[in-house]
């Protein structure tokens, strides 16, 4: 990708999300990096890889130019192993990738945040979801899509068990959730990554996004 400007870097790149939009792009041959913790084999030929560790890269990394942020960091407290490290991920990673991402030039980005989302919420996990909204709000983005999806549902490359027994259950309760109650709905995570990418380049400002705007069809 010499003397070309990349389009799009995607954070979280091998996540349940994240992986469907490398996909994705890939296949519309657009401009791609993709950041990873470590050499993997899914990824598609066209793709860009950039190995990095977090932690040193927030404090001394550069992204190359790049026009739009897919920011799709995110674990669990009980794969993190506490909330201090969860939040290590979830908010420290992804506000500093914002940052640099900012730096690099880019004008757009693409948040996969959570329903129910809100810096002020009781939850801890909704707490940190929210409070990155607004510290993402804050750095200059002349577009900021933030998406708030229910349970994801997909196969991933790391088994979560009570994910999967979700993913069982919503089957059954989807349909049962309509009106303001149907954001709380399932969705399989190559809808979302779609839908992510239809809108990368539309719009100003900062819009959000549930499961009534999700490309479901």
């Amino acid at each position: 990708m010499e003397n070309e400007v990349t389009k799009s870097i995607i954070a979280g790149a091998t996540g349940l999300v994240g992986l469907n939009i490398v996909r994705e792009l890939a296949a519309q041959k657009q401009p791609t990096i993709a950041l990873v913790r470590r050499s993997i084999e899914s990824l598609p030929d066209r793709t860009e890889i950039l190995e990095i560790d977090f932690q040193q890269f927030l404090i001394s990394g550069k992204l190359p130019t790049c026009k739009h942020l897919y920011l799709c960091l995110g674990t669990t407290i009980k794969t993190a192993g506490s909330r201090g490290a969860f939040r290590v991920v979830d908010f420290d990673y992804a506000l500093g990738m914002a940052k640099k991402a900012r730096e690099a030039g880019a004008t757009g980005l693409s948040l996969v945040s959570s329903v129910g989302a809100d810096a002020r919420s009781r939850n801890f996990y909704l707490r940190t979801k929210g409070q990155l909204e607004v510290a993402i709000k804050s750095l200059g983005f002349s577009r900021i899509n933030i998406y708030r999806p229910g349970l994801l549902r997909g196969k991933r490359s790391n088994s979560r068990s009570l994910e999967g027994a979700g993913q069982i259950v919503f089957g059954f309760i989807d349909p049962l959730l309509v009106g303001p109650l149907s954001n709380y709905r399932s969705i399989q995570a190559d809808l979302l990554a779609h839908t992510m990418i239809d809108n990368a380049d539309k719009g100003e400002g900062v819009n959000y996004f549930h499961f009534k705007q999700f490309n479901t069809k």
